[in-house]
Order: structure tokens, then C-alpha cells, then sequence
């Protein structure tokens, strides 16, 4: 049951909210032996009192036997177990059959109960019949181009990929991946869903997509959505088409005709079905056929026959104490590589980012003619370079083009003055291309790049191409960005930087002297973030363990002495907590609260121990709150604002929360990470929907690596430890004796009962 005080008293059947001692009452006449037998986590104390103390009692029939469970619990937190009564029948030739009873004792402070489901959670209803709506594109009638057929036939999928079959071979994929993406879109369409008018703005509706802000399904600012009545039954139905004025957490904000809003009632249900935005895949469509038109060849498959070996300029980068940095600008402002591209990669915090802005800046002193072109996969990242390449040069001649689907309230306030935002008019607005030409630096996300084609920016203007993040953003929109712009196995799921790297001589080491060719790759190596302790897995299991440790001595250690660490001197705590992942109201987004308790208790001590003891004054912006989960995100920063003891810094509102791909790019003197998942049941799901850290080598690299000082992490390690990744994590935590909380080993041996179980009859409905 429910309870401030980790204690409590669970019975046969599962306990309701209020301890209780519950009776089993035998419903048929049983004359039989019950071997007891309980199998739970050891750190739940269990003492069985009944009224017979033997380990093995004969049933009478009539009589009433009440078994009681009792709890001593050292964690807050959900504290399954299995207990189950054999029965073997006193009979010739009989064969043994069990009852089983599963239980679960809660331990939860005021502030979890608070947090907890808003409503139980219900699934929201979908089309289970014949979609209603004129569709343009129906499952069960779906005809794909007959060349598709044929393409495949060709084996074009399995050659390997060449400039002579780069935009058949594209296109292929690219057709295969909209058709899978019509499938996977129809998920999501709602059935007898109601609409209300949005107060602030009557000519807009508002429609609840609970999973929206995890992209279940992608709604941006733009899309359009079609709706019919569900009460209309009349041929032609008529649908209306919605357009994305804004989407909200949980819900988006639709612009409709007239002819709605006029006959609109509240209470009025439709039918909602969701449309794919074609934008980006036409993008990447026209990219690929743009690269053949104008012979990029050696840019997408460089042989290195028009490379020079060219004198370094001598440049006052900044990067002198770092030779790899320093030497990568001098290669890129020298145009050592080209035609082919330059590589810069490296492991997190060896300033791959800021080797760019550097060499952009001597990019731009050493040719006040040239222009750049600087490009991310994800707006985060886009704004990051935005920043910091404003503090290195000046901002007037840096721009930032958004897309007209931003959320304004995202854009941090000081680049809105620098970008596309048009105040009168409420929104980004595509600027004309006498403008756009104007600017030395142009930054904007890879698929927004294309725009620039469509603006009519010519080809050849944009004399240099940088791309941050690289290996995130698959290769057709890599070439969105350089296709058409700039003189310069496989499969739509590689990156540029990838294919060339493991497909390419140039990029690879050499056989002879084991070494990289300088005027091609860069390799950063000299980590400048972090404490030791916290890159040492990542080093290891991505790295080679070639990651050079060069973060400054004060800062990588100013929480080694912190005296909550589990071992003074190791700044890594894994915090073992039996959680549980719930689902609220029709949200199909997950959240723990038991491990928000876990980081609200470590952040309280964070505030209640600043500047004591040698430790450094702390600010909300010096901390980092990472959850895989937009549920999460949002009671994470639901407890922050309920908690008094936070409300002691006035920036509280600097403190980020969000997902991995927030954080990427980016770093925190201190990071906290709740991983959430606590049911083996739900793993397939984040696989399905490429949400959550199992099975994500690459979340989970980007989440543990953006600490400076101190890493949290908050998780069930019974559910990790199945991922070799983290498994790999919680054994190095342990064997360093960074691991706190639940002990996770008392887990172990559940695997006896689940064998016992199967030879025998096993009953779980007690009226058996």
C-alpha cells in the first residue's frame, strides 16, 4: 500500500491503497498439503505467520487458514513478489497444481503521490474498422510504381553504391521508406475524438494527441490533418482539412474553413486522420538528382587524384594548445582536401563544434569574400553554433533561417533579432534572396537548407559547406545541404560521414603507418570536458581507448569530495531504484515516478550543500536533467516547481530537462539521467518506436558523456542490466562503489520459482 514511511503489509489477494491483513478462504473443499514457499527481493523482509507453523499443512475442508506477509522496506520504491501455494493432492496418480499470488509493496513520500497518474491511463481509440475518410493513400489498395519492382529485381539494393546508380539507388530507398512511413502513419489516426475552440483564438480548434511531443505521431507547425464528422454517414463524406497553427505538449491547434467553424458545436466528435508531410522526402528526392546534375562525384566519392599537399597558413586561432584543432582550421582554410570533404570526428567533449566556429571565423578573415553555409541535423544543434560562432565574429554577419514549423517560444531570445522572425507577422518568414546573400554565415537545419535551392540562392555562391553532427543525419540529407549549393553497403540509414569512413581508402587509416591522412580526417582525442571516471565506459566501449583526458583539474573535480558520493574521490553514483512505469489519462508516454523522488532528494542536497566544504557555488544552469520520455520531462519539471528547498534559486527556470537529443552538443557541470524503464514488457515498444535508452548505443553514449563534474543516474538495474551496454555501466559503478540504493542482486535467483512453476498446473484465479 501507499505509504510516507518505507514500510507495509501486503496479503493474498494484491493490497489496495490501505494496509491491510487480507483472509484466504478456501472456495471448494480441498483436502491437501501447502508447501510454502516465497521467492522476493531479499531487501523485502518477509515473515510468514499462519495457523499452523509447519512448512506443510493438511487442508480441512470448511476451515479458513489467513496468511499474512508482512514488509520491511529499506527504499522507497514498488516491491514485487511471487508467492505461491503447491498442492499435492492426497490422491492415487494426482498431480501437483499451485495457486499464484503476485504482490507489490509501494513506499512512496507525499511528493511521489502527487505526482502520480492524473487519470488512469486509457488508450485512445483507433480506426478498428474501415477508415471513414477519403484517404490518398489506403493500405489495403496501395500500389507502388511497377520500376520499384523492377529496380529491386535489378539487385540495385544490393550492389554497392556507386555515382553512376546514387539517385536510382536513393530514390529506391527513399519510396520504400514513405511507403513504410504511410503504414507506421495510420497508427495514429483517432475515432469519435472531440475538438474544442481554442479561447484565446476562436478561429482555432483544439485536438488532444497525447504522444505528439514524442513524435507518436510527427505533427509540425504546417502539416494538415483531415477530419469528417462521425455522425456522417452520407456519400460523399464530406472531409475538412485542418492546418498546424501550433502544437502544443499534448494537443495541436488547428486552422479550419468557414465552413467548419460555422456549423462547429462543442462536444462534436470526428474522425482524425494524420497526413505525411511529403516536404523532406521531396527535398532528399531533388538532392540526389541535383548531385548527378552537377557532378558531385568527388565530393560523395572522393578519389583524392585532385588533392595537394598545400603549405598550413599561419593562423591566431585560439586552438594553439590544442594541435589537432589548431592543424584541422589550417587544413580547412587551406583547402587541403578538395574537392573531397574534411572530416573532423571525435569522441564527445574533444570540440569537434568549436574546431567548426573556429574555422569558419579563419575561414571568413582569411577571404572577407567567401560565404558559409553551416548546417545541423537538429534545431538544437543549429542554434548552438549560432551562438558561439556570434562570440567569435560578428553577429551582424551571422544568420539564422528557421523553418516556418519552429515554436518561436523554443529559439533562445538572443538569436531571434539575428533570424527570419517577422514580428507582424507572428512567425518565421522565408526571406528574399538579395537578403539571404548578403550574410557571411547562413546556419540552418540540413532539410531547411533546401530552401536555399528553392530561394534561387545560385549554385556556386556559398563557397564552403560545414556540417555539425554528421554522423547523426543520414546521407540524402547531408546532400540536401551540399547538392546544388557549393563548387566543391550503403543504405538511407548511413551517414555521409559513415559511408566514407568505412568505405572509403581516404578516410581510413593506413596499413603501413597506422595514422590517418591529415589532409582528409581529423581525429580529435584531448577530452576537455569531463572527469575520468565518467568517460572511462564510453572510452572503452566507442572509443578504443584513445580519449585523452585534458578537462581542467578544478573543475573535473570540484564534486569529488561532495560527501553524498557513495565513494569520495569517484564522481559517478548509479542509484538503483524498484520504480515503476506509468501511463496516465490517454498519454501513451511513460513516467517513474519513484526515481523523480531520487532526483529531487540528490538535487535538495545539491542546493543544502553548495559553497560548503570546498564546494563551488552552484546555479539551476549548471545542472542537466536528461529522461528519454516527454512524460517524464514534464513531471520532472512538475516536482522542481513543487519542491521548497529549489526555490532558493532564482534561475530555477534555467535548469534544462529533456530528452537526449536536447542535450546533444551540449554540457552540464552536473548531469542527472532517469532512465525510466522498469517493465521487461515495454522494451519492444521503445525498439518499435526508437524511443528510450536500451538498445540505443548512441543516446546512451550522448547521456553520459555530457557531464563536466558530476554523473547521476537514476534507474531500475534489473531492467538495464539486460542491455550489454549498460550493463557494462552498472558493473563499472559497482566495482568502483558508486552504486547506491536498491542492491540489485537480491534480484537474482527469480529464476527458480519460474522453473518450479512449469512443471505444474498453476492456477491464478483462486475460484480454480
Amino acid at each position: 500500500g501507499a505509504s510516507s514511511d518505507p514500510q507495509g503489509t501486503a496479503g493474498v489477494p494484491p493490497p489496495s491503497s490501505a494496509p491491510q491483513t487480507p483472509v484466504l478462504t478456501p472456495k471448494k473443499k480441498l483436502v491437501m498439503e501447502i508447501l510454502h514457499k516465497l521467492k522476493t527481493n531479499s531487501a523485502v523482509n518477509c515473515v510468514i505467520t499462519s495457523l499452523n507453523s509447519y512448512s506443510s499443512i493438511h487442508l480441512v475442508a470448511g476451515e479458513s487458514y489467513e496468511v499474512v506477509v508482512r514488509y520491511t522496506l529499506i527504499h522507497y520504491g514498488h516491491f514485487p513478489a511471487t508467492m505461491y501455494f503447491e498442492f499435492c493432492p492426497d490422491l492415487p496418480d494426482s498431480v501437483p497444481f499451485c495457486i499464484v499470488r503476485e504482490m507489490e509493496a509501494v513506499a512512496r513520500t507525499p511528493l511521489a503521490v502527487e505526482l502520480g497518474p492524473v487519470a488512469p491511463y486509457k488508450k485512445l481509440q483507433v480506426f478498428t474498422s474501415r477508415p471513414r475518410l477519403k484517404t490518398a493513400v489506403k493500405l489495403g489498395d496501395y500500389r507502388y510504381p511497377t520500376y520499384l519492382k523492377e529496380i529491386a529485381k535489378q539487385g540495385l539494393l544490393s550492389c554497392s553504391l556507386k555515382m553512376k546508380n546514387y539517385s536510382h539507388r536513393f530514390h529506391l530507398l527513399l519510396h520504400l521508406e514513405e511507403i513504410q512511413m504511410e503504414v507506421d502513419i495510420r497508427k495514429y489516426d483517432l475515432h469519435n475524438q472531440t475538438m474544442n475552440q481554442d479561447p484565446s483564438n476562436r478561429k482555432l480548434l483544439t485536438l488532444s494527441v497525447p504522444g505528439v511531443a514524442e513524435n507518436r505521431p510527427s505533427v509540425l507547425r504546417g502539416d494538415c490533418l483531415r477530419v469528417s464528422k462521425s455522425e456522417d454517414t452520407d456519400q460523399p463524406i464530406t472531409v475538412y482539412t485542418g492546418y498546424v497553427h501550433r502544437v502544443e505538449l499534448d494537443s495541436v491547434k488547428l486552422g479550419f474553413s468557414k465552413r467548419l467553424l460555422q456549423m462547429f458545436l462543442s462536444n462534436m466528435k470526428f474522425e482524425v486522420e494524420f497526413t505525411l508531410n511529403r516536404f523532406p522526402l521531396r527535398l532528399q528526392h531533388r538532392a540526389v538528382d541535383l548531385a548527378v546534375t552537377h557532378q558531385l562525384g568527388e565530393v560523395l566519392f572522393p578519389s583524392g587524384a585532385a588533392a595537394a599537399s598545400l603549405p598550413m597558413p599561419k593562423l591566431r586561432s585560439g586552438l594553439e594548445s590544442n594541435p589537432e584543432q589548431h592543424a584541422a582550421v589550417q587544413r580547412i582554410v587551406a583547402g587541403s582536401s578538395k574537392p573531397a570533404p574534411h572530416l573532423v570526428f571525435g569522441p564527445p567533449g574533444t570540440g569537434k563544434t568549436i574546431t567548426l566556429v573556429e574555422a569558419m571565423n579563419q575561414v571568413s578573415r582569411a577571404d572577407p569574400t567567401a560565404h558559409i553555409l553551416a548546417c545541423a541535423p537538429s534545431n538544437s544543434a543549429g542554434d548552438l553554433i549560432c551562438e558561439r560562432l556570434m562570440t567569435h565574429m560578428d553577429a551582424h554577419k551571422v544568420y539564422r533561417v528557421y523553418a516556418t514549423s519552429r515554436d518561436p517560444r523554443s529559439v533562445p531570445k538572443n538569436l531571434l533579432k539575428h533570424s527570419n522572425w517577422d514580428e507582424q507577422q507572428d512567425g518565421f518568414v522565408f526571406p528574399d534572396k538579395k537578403t539571404l546573400m548578403s550574410y557571411t554565415v547562413v546556419v540552418t537545419t540540413l532539410v531547411s537548407a533546401g530552401r536555399l535551392v528553392s530561394g534561387g540562392i545560385p549554385v556556386g555562391h556559398f563557397s564552403h559547406v560545414f556540417v555539425d553532427e554528421a554522423g547523426q543525419a543520414v546521407e540524402p540529407e547531408c546532400v540536401i545541404a551540399i547538392a546544388g549549393k557549393c563548387s566543391l553497403k550503403c543504405s538511407s540509414g548511413l551517414s555521409l560521414l559513415e559511408r566514407l569512413m568505412n568505405h572509403n581508402a581516404l578516410y581510413q587509416k593506413s596499413s603501413d603507418s597506422g595514422h590517418f591522412d591529415t589532409r582528409f580526417v581529423t581525429k580529435l582525442l584531448r577530452n576537455y570536458r569531463s572527469h575520468p571516471a565518467i568517460l572511462k565506459i564510453p572510452n572503452e566501449l566507442f572509443y578504443e581507448k584513445e580519449l585523452q583526458v585534458f578537462a581542467d583539474q578544478w573543475e573535473r573535480e570540484a564534486y569529488c569530495k561532495w560527501e553524498y558520493l557513495p565513494k569520495k574521490g569517484f564522481p559517478v553514483i548509479f542509484h538503483g531504484v524498484m520504480g515503476k512505469d506509468e501511463r496516465e489519462a490517454n498519454s501513451p508516454s511513460f513516467f517513474n515516478v519513484s526515481e523523480i523522488e531520487v532526483l529531487v532528494d540528490y538535487l535538495t542536497k545539491l542546493v543544502e550543500t553548495q559553497q560548503k566544504k570546498g564546494l563551488p557555488k552552484l546555479s539551476a544552469k549548471d545542472i542537466g536533467i536528461i529522461a528519454p520520455y516527454r512524460k517524464q520531462v514534464e513531471k520532472i519539471q512538475k516536482a522542481l516547481r513543487s519542491v521548497p528547498a529549489l526555490r532558493k534559486w532564482e534561475d530555477l527556470k534555467e535548469l534544462k530537462v529533456g530528452s537526449v537529443e536536447e542535450f546533444q552538443g551540449q554540457e552540464r557541470r552536473i548531469i542527472m539521467v532517469s532512465a525510466v524503464r522498469s517493465s521487461i514488457n515495454y522494451i519492444k515498444m521503445d525498439k518499435d518506436f526508437n524511443i528510450g535508452f536500451l538498445s540505443n548505443e548512441k543516446r546512451f553514449n550522448v547521456a553520459i558523456t555530457r557531464a563536466r563534474s558530476l554523473l547521476i543516474v537514476v534507474g531500475n538495474p534489473v531492467i538495464l542490466n539486460k542491455d550489454p551496454t549498460w550493463k557494462k555501466f552498472i558493473s563499472y559503478c559497482v566495482e568502483e562503489r558508486g552504486y547506491t540504493g536498491f542492491d540489485f542482486k537480491d534480484a537474482e535467483g527469480e529464476d527458480d520459482i519460474v522453473s518450479r512453476l512449469a512443471t505444474l498446473k498453476i492456477c491464478v484465479d483462486s475460484e480454480s
